[in-house]
C-alpha cells in the first residue's frame, strides 16, 4: 500500500488530468476552502467538496491499487478523474495538514474501498487458482486468419492501383478531389480488415491543405504506403521480425510474446490522442535495471478517458512483456507487485547527434516509424527565428522542435524551467523534429510533465 508519509508532487497529480480544462478546474479546487471531512489512511484519500447544490460532493481516491490510482465522486462529471478528485489529491499533496491522517474512512468511502479491493482479491484468486479457460479451436482460428489475410491482400492490391492512378494523373488531382477521394479509399481498407492502411489513407486527405511544400509531403506518404503494401504482398520473403512489423502496421492483432521483464519502471510521460471513436493513452516507461524504454497503450471509448493512469515521475514494480516486431517498443503491462511510488532516478541522457542517430538506426528495422523515445541530457531551449530548438550545452549541435511541440503550452513551461540553463528532457525524436514530453531541471530528481 501507499505510505501516507510519501506525498506526490502537484505536477504528478496534474499529470492525471484527462485534459487542460480539468487541469485548470482541479487546480482551483486544490485549496482548503471548499473542502470538509478530509482524511487519509490505508492508501486512500477522501473528502467532501462544496458544490452548487445543497449537498457536498463525496470524493475518494484509492492510491493503494497496484494497477494505478482509482477514483469515485458523486458529481455528474464523466471525466476520469474529475476536477474534484484532482483538487482533493492536490490538497493532499500539499502536505500542510489540510488532509489529516485518520484511523478509518467514513462509511461512504470505506464501502467503496472495501468493495473494489475485495473484487481485486477475487480476480487475483481466480487468476492464480481458477480453472484454465477452455482451449480455442486452433483449426477454426487458422481458417479465420486465412480469410482475413485474403481480404487484406485484396485491399492492398486495390490500394496499389489507386496510388498508381494518382501518380499517373498527377498530384494536383489530389488537391482538387479533397477529402472525398481518401475517405472512400479508407472505407475500402476498413472493409478489407486493414485498419492500419485505413488510418494512413485518411491522413493523406489533410496533406494538400497543409501549406507550402505539400506535394513533396504527399509523395513521401504515398511512397511509405506503397512500401507497406509491398511488404504485405511479399511478406513470405521478409525476415520474421520485419514481417511482424508489417502485420502490426496494417493493424492485424498480435499478442505480446516476449518473456516478462520485471523491473522498477519509471513513468516518463503520459498523454492522450483523441479521435471521434477512440481515446488512446500513451504511457512511456523506463526500466531502472533493464535500461529499456517501453510504450504501454490504453484505450477508452469516445469521450471517456482510458482507465489506466500512471502519474509521471512515479515508479512501479511490475512486469512488461514485449509485442512482436522489429524496432518496436510497445509492451503489455502485466502483474504489478506494488502501487506506483515516487522515484528519484531518471534515464541517462544522450546528446542531440546521438538522438538523431538512434532514429536513423530504428528506421532500418521499421521504415514507418514516426519517432523513437529519447532522453536528451544537458540541452537548452533556444529560439531559431520563428521556431525553437534544443541545443546541446556541451557541443555545437541541436534538434528542432516539432510543429506539434511549438503549438503546446508545454514549450513555455520548458523555457521557464530552463531559464537558459541546461535541462534533461525526455521526448519523441523523429523526422518532424523533437517533441518534449517531460523535463528535469539540473540538480533535482522531480519530473515536470510538458504535455
Amino acid at each position: 500500500m501507499t505510505e501516507q508519509g510519501v506525498r506526490w508532487t502537484a505536477e504528478q497529480v496534474l499529470a492525471l488530468a484527462p485534459d487542460a480544462a480539468s487541469r485548470k478546474a482541479g487546480s482551483k479546487l486544490g485549496a482548503a476552502g471548499p473542502w470538509s471531512g478530509t482524511g487519509s489512511g490505508e492508501g486512500a484519500v477522501w473528502g467532501l467538496c462544496k458544490g452548487s447544490g445543497s449537498r457536498p460532493y463525496r470524493t475518494v481516491a484509492d492510491l493503494a491499487d497496484a494497477a494505478g490510482p482509482a477514483y469515485r465522486c458523486s458529481c455528474p462529471s464523466r471525466k476520469f478523474p474529475c476536477k474534484h478528485a484532482l483538487g482533493l489529491l492536490l490538497l493532499w499533496a500539499g502536505d500542510d495538514g489540510a488532509v489529516p491522517a485518520a484511523a478509518q474512512p467514513p462509511d461512504w468511502a470505506g464501502q467503496w474501498l472495501a468493495g473494489r479491493r475485495g473484487r481485486a482479491e477475487a480476480r487475483k484468486a481466480r487468476t492464480e487458482g481458477g480453472p484454465a479457460a477452455a482451449p480455442a479451436d486452433p483449426e477454426a482460428a487458422r481458417r479465420r486468419a486465412e480469410r482475413r489475410a485474403e481480404r487484406v491482400t485484396a485491399g492492398a492490391s486495390e490500394l496499389e492501383q489507386r496510388l498508381s492512378d494518382l501518380l499517373r494523373g498527377g498530384l494536383a488531382a489530389a488537391e482538387q478531389a479533397g477529402y472525398g477521394l481518401w475517405d472512400e479509399t479508407a472505407a475500402r481498407m476498413v472493409d478489407a480488415q486493414a485498419p492500419g492502411l485505413a488510418a494512413r489513407v485518411r491522413e493523406l486527405g489533410a496533406i494538400p491543405a497543409s501549406g507550402p511544400g505539400w506535394p513533396a509531403r504527399l509523395l513521401e506518404e504515398c511512397a511509405l504506403l506503397h512500401l507497406l503494401d509491398q511488404g504485405w504482398l511479399r511478406r513470405d520473403r521478409l525476415p520474421e521480425a520485419l514481417a511482424a512489423t508489417v502485420r502490426s502496421r496494417l493493424g492485424l492483432p498480435a499478442a505480446p510474446d516476449g518473456p516478462p521483464v520485471r523491473d522498477r519502471w519509471l513513468v516518463l510521460a503520459q498523454y492522450d490522442t483523441v479521435d471521434p471513436k477512440l481515446t488512446t493513452r500513451r504511457i512511456w516507461l523506463h526500466g531502472a535495471g533493464s535500461g529499456g524504454t517501453r510504450l504501454v497503450l490504453s484505450y477508452g471509448a469516445a469521450g471517456r478517458a482510458p482507465e489506466l493512469s500512471l502519474p509521471v515521475g512515479l515508479a512501479l514494480d511490475a512486469e512488461l512483456t514485449a509485442y512482436p516486431g522489429s524496432g518496436r517498443s510497445r509492451a503489455a503491462l502485466g502483474e504489478r507487485f506494488a502501487p506506483p511510488a515516487p522515484a528519484a532516478f531518471r534515464p541517462p541522457g544522450v546528446n542531440t547527434a546521438e538522438a538523431a542517430a538512434r532514429y536513423g538506426e530504428a528506421l532500418r528495422e521499421d521504415p514507418w516509424l514516426d519517432a523513437v523515445p529519447v532522453t536528451l541530457g544537458r540541452v537548452i531551449p533556444v529560439p531559431d527565428g520563428d521556431r525553437w530548438q534544443l541545443a546541446d550545452a556541451d557541443t555545437d549541435t541541436a534538434l528542432p522542435l516539432s510543429r506539434a511541440a511549438r503549438s503546446r503550452p508545454g514549450l513555455w513551461r520548458l523555457v521557464a524551467l530552463s531559464g537558459g540553463a541546461p535541462v534533461t528532457v525526455f521526448g519523441e525524436c523523429g523526422h518532424r523534429g523533437f517533441t518534449p514530453l517531460t523535463a528535469w531541471p539540473e540538480g533535482t530528481g522531480e519530473a515536470v510533465p510538458l504535455c
